[in-house]
């Protein structure tokens, strides 16, 4: 049998692997654009006796009724590894379809497989080759992993998803149905940085020095960051994400990965979400690597990069250094993701620096982001310990080292000059100061 022969006897319809469910199972579902769009939007028709079905997912695209209709409560939860808008949703309306699963992103993978049986994985894939081979496209932060211990794969094959390099191969051998579809993948689009976030942009800049290995993520701050780093030279990529912001500094010249200590000449990453440019950019390119989470976001494989820059953002600071980036109080917001794990990995690395990088008010200025005190029920995303840099508008905090005087000090001239004097009452009603 010829593997197209192959391919044709493993094609499927929805309605088949839908038949497929059963109550109490676990199904891991792709991540980001990775995700399978067809899947996801049908499988609240799943067989009407199904109950208790564990459907795991990472950063939702879309607003599926499987845990976001009443109805669904008993039948399916959404266990998701990071929040959005969506997930926020249903648990502000009392809706029991959605949780959130506490994580580094490098052992998500590992915690999910080592604690459970793993029924069915689904996700996208793009079109095979004439050896048998399709790629996992996007991403493969869990879903490599995954795939080796699930009982059943399924993969939404899509024309308009890349073929990418790395460890995203699969063969159909070890597919067990195949899903045609031809919708568009999920775009995100760059986000024009404001005035604010376009100085905290240029203070990060001036701590990243030429030849440095940069991970920075997606939103206002991160592209202010890229567009002030356009005048470095020979700077490399190893980051969980790949970003639309990083074609800008390739085609610039300030990225040429020539210097970077691992895998050099090579941009590695995990999964990738932006615009169809950036797919397009990627796709069939051999200078993007993409690895396992449970490698790329690991914090000592990390670490061995020289010079290793990581820029993450957050919702607050405390006055210790104590970082939230994740939720506000015990109100779920968005996820850890791989912010600790890069940040660790680029305190370690020798040259490196842990960023993280925020406005030092929200609420249209009506609060500040520096904070005497986490809210009560707020996680800490990244604890004081480990924090490195913080980064406002005002300037740059070095804290790495410091006494708990000195940080609350330093990032009290970083916050916003009008709730300076309050934070300094703070502190010293607290005995920090």
């Amino acid at each position: 049998m010829s593997w197209r022969e192959l391919y044709e006897k493993k094609r499927a319809n929805i309605e088949d692997v839908l038949k497929l469910i059963r109550s109490n199972m676990t199904i891991v579902a792709g991540m980001a654009a990775s995700e399978p769009q067809l899947f996801l939007s049908q499988l609240h028709n799943a067989p009407e006796d199904v109950e208790n079905v564990n459907v795991f997912t990472c950063l939702n695209m879309q607003n599926y009724p499987f845990f976001s209709e009443e109805k669904n409560e008993g039948r399916f939860i959404n266990n998701s590894w990071f929040f959005n808008a969506w997930n926020r949703e249903a648990v502000k309306r009392g809706l029991k379809t959605v949780t959130y699963v506490p994580n580094n992103l490098h052992q998500a993978a590992v915690n999910l497989i080592e604690t459970r049986k793993i029924d069915m994985y689904v996700g996208i894939a793009s079109p095979m080759d004439k050896n048998g081979y399709l790629t996992l496209s996007l991403g493969i932060t869990y879903e490599k992993d995954v795939i080796e211990h699930a009982d059943l794969v399924v993969l939404e094959v899509n024309p308009n998803a890349p073929r990418t390099h790395g460890d995203t191969q699969i063969h159909i051998s070890e597919v067990d149905y195949i899903l045609e579809v031809d919708y568009p993948i999920p775009e995100i689009t760059l986000i024009e940085p404001s005035e604010t976030e376009q100085k905290i942009g240029a203070n990060i800049a001036e701590l990243v020095e030429d030849g440095s290995t940069i991970q920075i993520g997606i939103g206002g701050i991160p592209n202010a960051v890229a567009h002030f780093l356009k005048e470095k030279k020979d700077l490399g990529v190893h980051t969980e994400m790949f970003t639309e912001s990083m074609i800008n500094l390739f085609e610039s010249g300030a990225i040429t990965n020539k210097k970077k200590t691992l895998w050099p000449g090579k941009f590695v990453c995990t999964f990738a979400l932006g615009t169809r440019r950036m797919y397009d950019f990627i796709d069939d390119n051999p200078g993007i690597l993409m690895l396992r989470g449970k490698i790329v976001n690991d914090p000592y494989v990390i670490a061995q990069n020289e010079k290793m820059v990581s820029i993450n953002t957050a919702l607050m600071v405390d006055l210790t250094g104590n970082v939230c980036s994740e939720a506000l109080g015990t109100r779920h917001f968005s996820g850890t993701g791989g912010q600790l794990d890069t940040h660790r990995g680029a305190v370690k690395s020798r040259g490196g620096k842990g960023i993280i990088a925020l406005r030092s008010t929200a609420k249209n200025g009506t609060v500040s982001t520096i904070v005497p005190t986490l809210p009560q029920g707020a996680p800490v995303t990244v604890p004081r310990q480990e924090l490195d840099y913080v980064v406002t508008e005002n300037g740059v905090a070095h804290l790495r080292g410091k006494t708990v005087r000195e940080r609350a000090l330093e990032l009290i001239e970083i916050a916003a000059e009008e709730f300076r004097d309050e934070l300094k009452h703070e502190a010293k009603r607290l005995g920090l100061i």
